[in-house]
């Protein structure tokens, strides 16, 4: 076969400086109908072999028809159903092509994001455990923002998944960037969306900021692929190599480390997170001049255990407010308790798993409380015990009374005999 040197010197020699054919054969050492096949040829010559067949085209046939009524079904299966004999790359490589007949092709269009536009939100759990004190460890989540334009991250650990706690966190990063965009975007999570309709907590948080919580469809990861990829970011850049003392340990850690990652260029946007990210914030809603409803938060009556249950862990009340309606509200760090709006309880919170946190003064409340009650108990016995002039009251037991009165309980029995 003809190089691409020689049939390139062929056509110069000949349309540039005359050559004749016969002449270009004995200078090249090649045929003469070689030179006039090149001459004719526009396009450089071109190896291309022949087709050979493969392994998979016998058992094509039986692949298909499996694929027709089991779109996804695994390599393997079809391997162990057809009497595949050979190793499976092949059988991949063609199960690769010819699949997509079946299952349909499913392509992602490439997002541009307007600045203030959006925020994708979602929570990491990271699987280094956490002390969280009592000689407790715990994987605990953490809540991921990611800002459509700018690629700028925020990131904080929360002690749950209740509402209260992602609300909580929620406006956390959002009033450290000072700014909210219009759209919060959210997957199916149960205390924002599980039912595929934005829950009363979660809607009442967005009514308050003026922006809006949009929920993915169902198994649609891509939907939200920034945050996506910003967790698995945290997971391999992040976390390897270290150790968390504590939950504020693991979020100041975070804090340092997420100032680096949002000063690194950014591929897709050819440029660094916080470069962009005051475009970003020109473009977003002004925050509200009151704080959005978060935070755990119910009322209950006080029981004589006068404890208080927050996420599993029980916090002391004033006992004195025992049989009266309190409400709780408990925040990322505090647990607060109001009773008529003034305050019979403020612990720090705990992230551990069935503690109880005792005040001092709450259990020295109780115990003067009991004391008293004792007290009175007596005074209230001597009382009943003596007559009004001070002499001791003689108790007589039941069976005198039945005496006096001639009353028989137990009569004899009047059966014949």
């Amino acid at each position: 076969m003809l190089n691409v040197e020689d049939w390139a010197e062929i056509r110069r020699l000949h349309r540039a400086e005359g050559v004749p054919i016969k002449e270009i054969a004995r200078r090249l050492g090649v045929a003469r109908n070689t030179v006039r096949a090149a001459l004719n040829s526009d396009r450089p010559p071109k190896y291309e072999r022949a087709p050979r067949g493969q392994v998979a085209d016998a058992y094509e046939p039986q692949m298909r028809a499996l694929l027709q009524e089991w779109p996804r079904m695994p390599a393997p299966v079809i391997a162990e159903r057809i009497g595949w004999p050979y190793s499976l790359p092949p059988l991949r490589k063609r199960l690769a092509v010819i699949r997509p007949e079946y299952v349909g092709i499913d392509p992602v269009d490439r997002v541009a994001y307007e600045p203030g536009e959006v925020t994708q939100c979602d929570l990491w759990f990271p699987e280094t455990r956490v002390q969280v004190g009592s000689g407790q460890q715990r994987v605990l989540p953490v809540l991921v923002m990611t800002l459509g334009f700018s690629r700028f991250m925020t990131a904080v650990m929360i002690p749950s998944r209740q509402a209260g706690d992602i609300l909580s966190g929620m406006w956390s990063l959002i009033h450290g960037i000072g700014r909210v965009t219009k759209t919060l975007v959210w997957d199916r999570e149960a205390a924002i969306g599980g039912t595929g309709k934005v829950t009363a907590p979660a809607a009442a948080f967005a009514g308050t900021l003026a922006t809006r919580i949009k929920l993915a469809p169902p198994r649609d990861p891509e939907f939200k692929g920034l945050v996506e990829r910003n967790n698995q970011y945290l997971e391999t850049s992040f976390l390897p190599g270290r150790q968390f003392a504590s939950p504020a340990d693991f979020n100041q850690q975070l804090d340092d480390w997420l100032v680096r990652a949002n000063s690194r260029t950014v591929r897709s946007i050819q440029g660094r997170p916080v470069d962009l990210l005051e475009t970003d914030r020109l473009a977003m809603i002004p925050l509200p001049p009151v704080t959005p409803p978060i935070g755990l938060n119910h009322r209950i009556r006080l029981g004589r255990d006068y404890y208080v249950r927050v996420d599993t862990v029980d916090y002391s009340v004033d006992p004195q407010v025992i049989g009266r309606f309190v409400d709780i509200t408990a925040s990322l760090d505090t647990v607060t308790v109001y009773c008529d709006g003034r305050v019979v309880a403020h612990h720090p919170r705990s992230w551990a798993r069935q503690g109880v946190i005792t005040d001092p003064a709450h259990a020295a409340t109780a115990a003067k409380m009991r004391e008293a009650l004792a007290l009175d108990r007596q005074r209230r016995q001597a009382a009943i015990r003596q007559h009004a002039d001070g002499h001791a009251v003689v108790l007589r037991a039941l069976p005198d009374y039945d005496a006096l009165f001639g009353v028989d309980f137990n009569p004899p029995s009047t059966k014949a005999k």
